[in-house]
């Protein structure tokens, strides 16, 4: 049996006593929860282009005329992961500058990420919508930016973005369903079904084709999910003692969060860093042993898939990483202990952080569970919490000529 079905099956006394009531769920679900993402976003379309229109961008998602908007996408920890991993699309389908700016940083004195008399649009991802860092940012833009648009995405009806923000000109909200509200402590499906209703705004010209999109990565996830699961259970019963993710453009934001999900999961058991392929030669590698596990996310573009393979090929013949999970090519391109053969050629990388973060999900829900730990709640003490902590918040958060 498909082990992540296993445990789905588990009778509800004992998975709460094992501390898998909710994560595994929340993991399985993400197909069927981007189908219903899109259908709330496909009713929502119209209400999001008039939006963006008053923002500086065309009818349907296209740059004005009157000097183009930079997209700055906020948020912290998996939700700046979100924006790193969407930014790529955004930039190249609406033809502007677009990128990736932690809250916690713009929460710091004197960080200017923008440019003076620059128009900004800002989009926020926050699961609870209660997170301080992004909360307290929008809230000191809103007093000393007020020409700044925003555009918060949040799982969270009741918390602080969805509520606070209502009602201003200048800002809109996408409250994404209950459902995937993660109960658990680490996002799983918010941190995809966030992405895909950012996805659906570089898509807005042609959102029939983002359906199409969405119905792919779907199809492709039900049709992996137990293949993903076996090796994922597989590997994490060799206890690997460090992880090493690799990732390029888009990716690369997927191995960021694939490293925090073990981190968080296995309350710190396991060392898991992320790096690029063409990065890990320039010192990195000197950090792999034969307990490492490397999980490599290739590219489905032929050149740089072409790097990609002569870097395992080298780890091979170092005999570095004992341990090898191949994701995104097919088998005789990329030999591993683990090659998932899940050739997604046809799906352009930009498009496929959904797919992309599937395996790292499942790799830490099983390492928790076979470090006994309780995935749902593995931090001990509460070292760390589904909402981080409110904290004090210091003025002024951001400089009048930045963003």
């Amino acid at each position: 049996m498909n082990p992540l079905t296993a445990v789905l099956q588990l009778p509800r006394a004992e998975a709460a006593q094992r501390g898998v009531a909710h994560t595994p769920r929340e993991i399985g679900q993400q197909p069927e929860s981007w189908r219903a993402t899109r259908a709330l976003l496909c009713r929502e379309r119209e209400r999001l282009s008039a939006f963006l229109t008053r923002a500086g961008f065309g009818p349907a998602g296209e740059a004005g005329k009157n000097g183009i908007p930079a997209a700055a996408l906020i948020g912290a920890g998996s939700s700046d992961y979100i924006g790193r991993a969407l930014a790529p699309l955004l930039a190249r389908r609406w033809r502007c500058e677009a990128r990736a700016v932690a809250s916690t940083d713009l929460l710091l004195p004197h960080f200017e990420p923008g440019l003076p008399g620059r128009r900004y649009l800002w989009i926020s991802f926050s699961r609870s919508g209660d997170s301080p860092e992004t909360v307290s940012v929008i809230e000191q833009a809103l007093r000393q930016r007020p020409e700044i648009h925003h555009l918060l995405i949040t799982c969270h009806a009741d918390g602080k973005m969805a509520q606070a923000f209502a009602g201003r000109p200048n800002v809109s909200t996408i409250v994404l369903d209950e459902a995937v509200n993660d109960r658990g402590l680490a996002m799983t499906s918010s941190f995809t079904n966030m992405w895909i209703a950012g996805q659906s705004l570089a898509y807005l010209r042609d959102f029939p084709q983002w359906e199409r999109t969405v119905e792919a990565l779907a199809g492709a996830a039900e049709g992996w999910l137990p293949r993903v699961a076996a090796a994922a259970a597989e590997a994490s019963a060799r206890r690997p003692q460090q992880v090493c993710v690799l990732g390029d453009g888009p990716q690369r934001a997927v191995a960021d969060e694939t490293a925090l999900k073990l981190t968080e999961l296995t309350a710190g058991k396991i060392l898991a860093w992320p790096q690029t392929f063409l990065g890990l030669r320039h010192g990195p590698m000197a950090a792999l042993h034969k307990a490492t596990l490397v999980m490599a996310l290739m590219s489905s573009d032929p050149p740089r898939r072409r790097y990609e393979c002569d870097l395992l090929e080298e780890l091979r013949r170092k005999q570095l990483a004992h341990h090898l999970l191949v994701w995104g090519a097919p088998a005789e391109q990329a030999e591993g202990s683990w090659n998932l053969g899940t050739d997604i050629a046809s799906i352009p990388d930009c498009d496929r952080p959904p797919l992309d973060v599937l395996p790292g999900q499942l790799l830490a829900l099983f390492s928790a569970m076979e470090l006994g730990l309780r995935p749902d709640e593995p931090s001990a003490g509460g070292v760390i919490t589904r909402v981080v902590s409110q904290f004090p918040i210091y003025e002024p958060v951001m400089e009048q000529d930045g963003i």
